[in-house]
């Protein structure tokens, strides 16, 4: 009989923050696979939990998952655990589960802590909708095409950064996105922890004097659709009314309906079209 994955979400920080059953199944399983042994022997150490570990973290993600899905075809029950809070997120996890799921192998997750969803539900702002980014991209391009894309992003924004890294995403946030209500959550669930609800432009000027401490979860007000269809109407409004009308009738829309899609890209009347276009000829 096959074995199968169980992919356990361990604390953020406090370690009370773990369920029973993540605690039984750690102790039950034949293996757990660890992101770092070191870091996570607190935490099985803690519970008394005596399971055997392996590392299995970014750097061997793709050979040593090929190693644990051979273990479980053999019939070993596997645990993946990452430093802190749900693997595959943002972590090498997503790799191993790939393997599984070609391989035929059982895939399970036990629910548990995300700095992610602990910080948006701490920040006061819109959740119902919201955009993960994890880490930006160390790569300038591959981060500046990112940032081009939160640019309009109408969603609730989150970003981790680590503290020497903070000032500079800042400049490139409030560069790339303008001034944004921000909660900054930093050692969440731990004993400094804090939450501070300010703006980019704000947490920057407080940054460059303040030396950053800790890990910091970035959640950032997304742009509202007011501001996208204003900022559409201010690009509509630097064409001249003629060629926007040309733009439309190239077409092949008739005079009419083009008057009305120019009225509504403009935000102004089809009467004031009318007139702008009469205005224009004499």
């Amino acid at each position: 009989m096959q074995g199968q994955l169980y992919l356990c979400a361990t604390p953020i920080g406090n370690l009370e923050d773990i369920t029973f059953r993540v605690i039984r199944i750690l102790k039950e399983v034949d293996l757990i696979a660890a992101e770092d042994t070191r870091h996570s022997i607190k935490l099985l150490n803690y519970y008394g939990i005596e399971t055997p570990m392996t590392s299995y973290h970014e750097f061997n993600k793709v050979d040593k998952a090929r190693y644990l899905v051979e273990r479980m075809r053999e019939g070993i029950q596997v645990a993946l655990i990452t430093d802190a809070g749900t693997p595959g997120i943002s972590d090498p996890g997503e790799e191993l589960v790939r393997q599984c799921y070609e391989a035929g192998i059982e895939v399970t997750s036990l629910p548990g802590p995300s700095a992610c969803i602990t910080a948006l539900t701490l920040s006061g702002l819109a959740t119902r909708r919201f955009a993960f980014e994890a880490f930006l991209p160390s790569d300038k391009k591959e981060k500046k095409r990112i940032l081009e894309e939160l640019k309009t992003e109408t969603r609730t924004i989150l970003i981790y950064e680590a503290p020497h890294h903070l000032v500079r995403t800042l400049e490139e946030l409030f560069e790339e996105l303008g001034d944004r209500k921000l909660t900054l959550c930093r050692e969440l669930t731990k004993k400094f922890e804090t939450t501070w609800q300010t703006t980019l432009s704000k947490a920057l000027v407080y940054f460059k004097k303040e030396e950053p401490r800790g890990e910091y979860v970035l959640v950032i007000e997304g742009k509202s659709y007011d501001k996208l269809e204003e900022e559409a109407q201010q690009d509509w409004m630097k064409m001249e009314i003629e060629t926007h009308m040309a733009y439309y009738e190239e077409q092949g829309m008739e005079r009419k309906e083009a008057m009305k899609k120019v009225a509504k890209d403009r935000g102004i009347s089809k009467r004031e079209v009318y007139q702008a276009l009469l205005d224009n000829q004499s």
